[in-house]
């Protein structure tokens, strides 16, 4: 597996692996802020995630925006049913009326900017391109990837 292979190859630095939701571990639907909960999972991605979460180097994050507070419950219930192994402690998922309605991408590279350094490796995987360059912008030190290196 891609991924497996790029975190081995880091050595035994620590690793915070930062996952989106939307379009990465489950089905994006266009459109749509509620109902969270009847998405279909991506389960090919959330078992190689689940794989990488037992490498005892690697901890892992989700970092996922959600348009309104509902939106955060139903993403985290989502989790609990299709991805339990995410630690509620590692769940970043924030609401766009709690940031002045910004865009996922500023919202996405502030978290990064005010994200305390300690020395880990940091990785972020998401299915945009704008956030993965906003991102890069705010925090050279984080090491982006598009969602397909959870493809073989």
């Amino acid at each position: 597996m891609y991924l497996k292979e790029y975190i081995e190859k880091l050595g035994n630095n620590k690793v915070k692996l930062f996952i989106d939701m939307d379009g990465v571990i489950v089905d994006y639907v266009v459109g749509s802020a509620y109902d969270f909960h009847k998405r279909r999972p991506l389960t090919s991605s959330i078992a190689k995630l689940e794989e990488i979460s037992k490498m005892s180097n690697v901890e892992l994050f989700i970092l996922s925006v959600a348009r309104i507070h509902q939106g955060i419950e139903e993403k985290d219930g989502w989790l609990d049913k299709y991805a339990p192994f995410f630690k509620k402690e590692n769940r970043n998922i924030i609401a766009r009326e709690d940031k002045d309605f910004l865009s996922s991408y500023d919202i996405k590279a502030n978290f990064f900017k005010e994200l305390e350094d300690d020395d880990s490796t940091l990785i972020m995987i998401d299915d945009d391109p704008i956030v993965l360059r906003e991102i890069g912008k705010a925090n050279k030190n984080v090491i982006r990837l598009k969602d397909t290196a959870l493809v073989d």
